[in-house]
C-alpha cells in the first residue's frame, strides 16, 4: 500500500485534509490522502477503493490508474454483480458478452450481472477509469443489456428547466435497470434548484471545475478529483464556483425498485 499521488517524504506544511467521513450519511474524499489497494484480478494497475458497504454504501466505487500494460486478469462482476466503467482519460478495451469495445475519454460501459467485464489499457501510457459494482436487484419480466457509448453521443437536456445546468442520462430509462449513471454540468454560478432529500444513494466523482456542495446542510468546497458519497436521505445540493471551466461530476443512482421491509 502507498499513496495514490506517489508523493513521498514529509509534507511542506502541517498535516491537514478536507476529507470528512460520516459513515452511512456522507463522505467527502479529496485526491490527496487516497491510498493504493491491492486486489486480485488487476495487474499493472493502481486501484483505490472509494465507497464500500463499510462506509454505508450499497455499492463499491473504485478509481483505477491503468499502467501501460494494465489489465484485469480475470472477469470483474458477474454472478449477480452488475458493473459500470467510465474512462476519465486514456483509451481502454472493454470485453463483455464475447464482444470487445474500445473506449476513449468519456466512454463508458454497463455490464449486466450475468456477464463478466474485462478491461485492458490500450493507451500506450496511463489510462484512468472510474469503476462501479453493485448486486443487481431483478424485476420480473425485465432483462438488462450491455450498454457501451461515449458521452459525446448523448444529447444533454436542461436540468430542472435551467439552461446553465446540463444533464446527461447514460443508461436507458427502462425497468430492467435498477441503477443509472448521470453527469451534471454547472456553468459558473449555476446551482441545483433546491436542496434534495431522497432515498437514493449516490457515489460522485468530480470531473471538472470547482463547486460548493451541501452535504447534510454542511457547505463544503469541492474540486476536480474529489469523490463524494451521499447516503439515503442525506441532504444534498451544489453550486458552481471557479473561473476557468464548468463544474461537472459523474454519479450513480439506485432507481426503479421498491424498498424492502
Amino acid at each position: 500500500m502507498g499513496y495514490r499521488n506517489n508523493e513521498l517524504g514529509y509534507p511542506k506544511d502541517i498535516l491537514s485534509t478536507r476529507a470528512v467521513i460520516k459513515k452511512g450519511n456522507f463522505a467527502l474524499i479529496p485526491a490527496n490522502g487516497l491510498v493504493k489497494n491491492v486486489i486480485p484480478g488487476f495487474e499493472g494497475c493502481d486501484i483505490t477503493i472509494l465507497s464500500s458497504p463499510k462506509l454505508g454504501a450499497s455499492f463499491v466505487d473504485y478509481l483505477i490508474t491503468m499502467g501501460k500494460d494494465g489489465r484485469t486478469s480475470k472477469g470483474f462482476g458477474g454472478g449477480g454483480i452488475e458493473t459500470f466503467a467510465y474512462v476519465i482519460h486514456g483509451k481502454v478495451s472493454a470485453t463483455a458478452g464475447g464482444t470487445e469495445y474500445i473506449m476513449s475519454k468519456g466512454g463508458y460501459i454497463y455490464c449486466p450481472s450475468t456477464e463478466e467485464l474485462n478491461l485492458k489499457n490500450m493507451n500506450g501510457q496511463e489510462s484512468e477509469v472510474f469503476l462501479y459494482k453493485r448486486r443487481y436487484i431483478p424485476a420480473e419480466g425485465y432483462t438488462p443489456e450491455i450498454v457501451c457509448k461515449n458521452i459525446d453521443e448523448i444529447a444533454p437536456v436542461n436540468y430542472e428547466d435551467m439552461d446553465d445546468v446540463l444533464f446527461y442520462d447514460l443508461l436507458p430509462k427502462d425497468l430492467a435497470y435498477d441503477m443509472n449513471f448521470h453527469i451534471l454540468s454547472f456553468k459558473q454560478g449555476a446551482s441545483h434548484g433546491y436542496i434534495e432529500t431522497h432515498v437514493q444513494e449516490h457515489g460522485a466523482y468530480i470531473l471538472t471545475g470547482e463547486g460548493m456542495y451541501n452535504l447534510d446542510n454542511n457547505w463544503m468546497p469541492v474540486k476536480k478529483g474529489d469523490y463524494i458519497f451521499m447516503g439515503a436521505y442525506s441532504l444534498q445540493a451544489a453550486y458552481a464556483i471557479g473561473r476557468e471551466e464548468s463544474f461537472s461530476y459523474i454519479y450513480s443512482k439506485d432507481c426503479n425498485r421498491d424498498e424492502l421491509i
